[in-house]
């Protein structure tokens, strides 16, 4: 039996993280993966997703090519080695953080987390052996949601994951659900040349950004030929010459030679615990300030705890569950800030791209009344009509009282790389006087 200080299960970007930072600490960590290292954003989501966001505006940019007076002629496109390269970075990025463990000697055990015992000390079990750990780190993840009557199943009713190893293009693609994982597939094949349409039970895109950007972003895939069916719900679905027609309320129907069912995501954590029982509410692990659950030295991190289902904000959390840990096992005195998840920036990689962070305009009227609204369109800016794209634009919302920035919005060119200094402006309680002793360089994207 194999005793540890610190138990981590799960080696996704909150679980990795941890444990790398644990190291660095001279805390003796253990990461239990049954998959690879990287969860689900390095091997599933977020990276390879981005390798085809590349791959569709590349395609994108030569077919209007004779708009910057360039002549390429045909440009055909090669699904299968885009396919390839998607899984070539996929590979190399993988494979550094397993390098990463392996010169660190970061021991990290390749099985299942059956059970979990608390007695003094928590005792983990696997399929095959039992370890020890003063402290445990759950960070299990989530899964896409299912359709109760629609159930994946690899080929034609897709889920997130399944999508992404399809080494054919389809002609036509339905996709459920109009939220950031369904926008960003639809604009990505659609620029691929595959005919696409969003079905959404919620009357806005991506409800969860503020109202003006998500119709703003509806407008254009709408201009971008992607058809729309909002407030409308999936009843049911046939197969029907070996295509798929979802059948919709009010008696509409949508023909596909695929589905894309991306209806959200749901925590994951398929443990028994035994003498103890973590809180959960709606799947999700409970946990305080400092992502401690209910129960002594167990401690929660990423999507399964449900604040903020980001790569990023699982990271954030395991670096400070490992501050804390140094204090405890170390006796050091690291400051530990709470989080503030509204200063969590996101983003979204559609085409215009989106990017927030801080209150919405509705959050923000509705907590502190009386906002200053301004914002600035792309069609103004001189670099975005040089680079021939000028969609789009950025809002920033401040306190009236004493001109805090409380949150800024972005639709445009590059909003997933403009949104780092709002984060900044944002993180650092700046207001909008202070920013005014801020010099943009110019001609840029960032003065706007």
């Amino acid at each position: 039996m194999r005793k540890f200080d610190v138990a981590i299960i799960g080696g996704g970007p909150g679980g990795y993280v941890t444990a790398i930072r644990l190291k660095q600490y001279g805390i003796n960590t253990v990461v239990f993966e049954k998959e690879r290292l990287g969860g689900v954003c390095l091997n599933w989501g977020c990276i390879p997703t981005k390798s085809l966001v590349k791959v569709a505006e590349l395609y994108h940019e030569m077919q209007i090519s004779e708009d910057f007076g360039i002549s390429v002629g045909n440009v055909a496109l090669d699904y299968g080695k885009v396919w390839e390269r998607k899984n070539n970075i996929v590979e190399q990025l993988v494979g550094g953080i397993e390098f990463i463990f392996e010169k660190r000697e970061i021991p990290c055990i390749k099985e299942n987390v059956t059970k979990i015992e608390k007695k003094n000390i928590f005792s983990i079990y696997t399929e095959s052996e039992e370890y020890t750990a003063t402290y445990v780190i759950l960070a299990t993840g989530s899964k896409p949601k299912e359709l109760p009557f629609m159930k994946f199943d690899g080929d034609k009713i897709l889920s997130s994951r399944d999508i992404l190893s399809m080494k054919e293009l389809p002609k036509s693609l339905a996709i459920i659900g109009g939220g950031v994982i369904g926008c960003e597939f639809a604009t990505i094949y659609k620029q691929m040349g595959v005919d696409v349409q969003i079905v959404e039970f919620l009357p806005n895109l991506i409800s969860t950004e503020d109202a003006e950007i998500s119709k703003k972003l509806a407008s254009k895939l709408k201009r971008n030929k992607i058809k729309l069916h909002m407030k409308k719900a999936v009843e049911s679905y046939r197969e029907e010459d070996g295509k798929i027609v979802l059948e919709l309320s009010k008696g509409k129907e949508v023909l596909a030679e695929k589905v894309l069912v991306s209806v959200g995501r749901v925590p994951v954590c398929d443990i028994e615990f035994v003498g103890f029982e973590p809180k959960m509410e709606r799947n999700m692990m409970q946990i305080d300030d400092e992502m401690q659950t209910n129960i002594e030295n167990l401690y929660a991190i990423g999507d399964l705890t449900g604040k903020l289902m980001l790569a990023h904000t699982a990271s954030k959390q395991g670096l400070i569950v490992a501050d804390i840990l140094n204090n405890k096992i170390n006796n050091s005195s690291i400051l530990i800030q709470k989080l503030d998840y509204k200063k969590i920036p996101a983003c979204i990689f559609t085409n215009p791209e989106v990017a927030s962070v801080g209150y919405n305009e509705a959050e923000a009227k509705e907590k502190y009344g009386e906002i200053l609204v301004g914002k600035f369109p792309f069609s103004a800016n001189g670099n975005a009509m040089g680079k021939g794209d000028t969609y789009g634009l950025v809002k920033v919302i401040a306190k009236e009282k004493d001109h805090k920035i409380l949150g800024i919005h972005i639709i445009g060119l590059q909003a997933t790389e403009l949104i780092a200094q709002a984060a900044a402006m944002v993180g650092l309680n700046a207001s909008i006087d202070d920013v005014k002793n801020i010099v943009f360089a110019h001609p840029t994207l960032s003065e706007t």
